[in-house]
């Protein structure tokens, strides 16, 4: 596999490397995009690197000419395209209005030519690119392009898109989906903060739903026992209804909303229980204690009918074969991360090179979204370290399944969208809680 550390290493030690040309390639395309507009970039950028036949500036030319000649430059490739991408995407990710004009930056690279060109630089380039578009590097521009293109109410997921379009619903994924292990610490904040964002736009979203409920006399009785605020600043509503911010039917959402932020047992939330098993668990004399009361912490929610048929003995016996080695050790916070990271494995997927996710889909066809996302809540309400664990897990699948209809995942949607929920009332601004307690 083409490795990131081994570029890194050749460009820190000057080995056999195209180093001064590299740079002056991205200190070229950095000094226009200051000065120039994005129809202007998206020119040059490809003359550079789609024509390829040629370019305006002989010196920067020369340097492409050199780092095509490089020893390394099929491994190295993507690397130095990411970043000459980034080079104008950073740009104009600080000007909103400027934003459009990244899906069409990344338009370019699925449109070299068919021919392979007359001389041998462009024959190099053209086949570099196509390359190219079978990365992950490619993969994560599309993403980011899906997200910031996007107008932020319009990514409803209406007909049956592909998966892969719906990216901006989900800013959980955005760390795991849209940087890659080539990115910058400038990316890797740039991409946090359009996270911040749309969440926080979401949460402002969901909050004027729940609030709009309240206020409607054909509420559900039970959901209307809730209250529900949130400290974003402008979230009520009142006499009107509010356009609900899922995928989800309003019935499920309101299901969904009274199951991750009301009482589920009639007496605690999921908060409630996390903190009684978290207090609990301190007197545990040891981790094999530990995992028998971690056991019973996330069966307890489990339909017993179907607990009983297989899935109950297969987490037991998971459980059990879960470092073994630690089993005489009383718990402490490093165990407690690697087992709740071992049960994400287990529930959600097992890893991106052997994407194994029967279980998931198993728990979601018995039991449903609701109380499969529950069980998951569970683990990161005990140990909230593992929460972008999770998240990256989350976003193997999506990458697994990215090029599906939405319809043809429609198990997978409906989990991201409760998670979406699930994460917002017990992460982010709206709480809901039972008047009176």
């Amino acid at each position: 596999m083409d490795s990131w550390s081994d570029y890194f290493h050749r460009q820190a030690t000057g080995h056999l490397t195209t180093l001064s040309e590299e740079q002056c390639l991205y200190d070229h395309l950095l000094e226009c995009a200051r000065v120039e507009p994005p129809e202007a970039m998206l020119v040059r950028f490809q003359s550079l690197f789609i024509k390829a036949s040629g370019y305006s500036d002989q010196h920067v030319w020369r340097s492409i000419e050199r780092i095509l000649d490089s020893p390394f430059i099929e491994k190295d490739f993507k690397f130095i395209l990411n970043r000459c991408c980034h080079i104008l995407i950073n740009h104009w990710l600080m000007q909103p209005r400027l934003h459009s004009d990244i899906p069409s930056l990344v338009s370019l690279l699925a449109a070299v030519p068919d021919s392979p060109g007359h001389h041998r630089a462009t024959k190099r380039m053209r086949q570099l690119v196509r390359n190219f578009q079978q990365t992950e590097q490619y993969a994560a521009l599309r993403r980011l392009a899906q997200v910031v293109g996007q107008p932020s109410d319009g990514a409803l997921g209406y007909g049956s898109p592909p998966l892969g379009t719906l990216i901006r619903r989900y800013p959980c994924l955005y760390d795991h989906s849209l940087l890659t292990e080539d990115s910058t610490d400038e990316e890797r904040k740039r991409v946090r903060r359009i996270r911040r964002q749309v969440q926080r736009q979401y949460d402002r979203d969901l909050a004027r739903y729940a609030t709009s409920k309240l206020q409607d006399s054909r509420l559900d009785p039970v959901l209307a026992s809730s209250v529900i605020t949130s400290s974003t600043p402008g979230n009520t509503t009142r006499g009107r209804s509010e356009r609900n911010p899922t995928l989800l039917s309003d019935r499920r959402l309101d299901i969904a909303l009274r199951q991750f932020g009301g009482k589920i047992d009639g007496s605690n939330t999921y908060h409630d229980l996390a903190q009684r098993f978290l207090t609990y668990s301190r007197y545990s004399p040891s981790y094999d204690q530990f995992k028998d009361d971690l056991f019973g912490y996330l069966t307890e929610s489990i339909d017993p009918k179907y607990g009983q048929r297989q899935f109950n003995q297969r987490l037991y016996d998971y459980l059990q074969d879960t470092l073994p080695d630690h089993n005489s050790q009383q718990i402490n916070d490093v165990l407690l991360v690697g087992t709740c990271r071992k049960l994400i494995n287990f529930l959600v997927v097992e890893n991106q090179e052997q994407p194994n996710h029967a279980v998931f889909v198993d728990l979601l066809g018995n039991v449903g979204a609701s109380l499969t996302i529950g069980l998951l809540l569970k683990i990161l309400l005990i140990c909230r370290n593992v929460r972008p664990y999770l998240e990256r897990q989350f976003a193997v699948l999506f990458k697994h399944y990215e090029s599906c209809s939405k319809d043809g995942v429609l198990w997978l949607v409906e989990s991201l969208e409760h998670l979406n929920v699930a994460l917002s009332v017990n992460f982010g601004t709206l709480t809901l809680c039972a008047p009176g307690l």
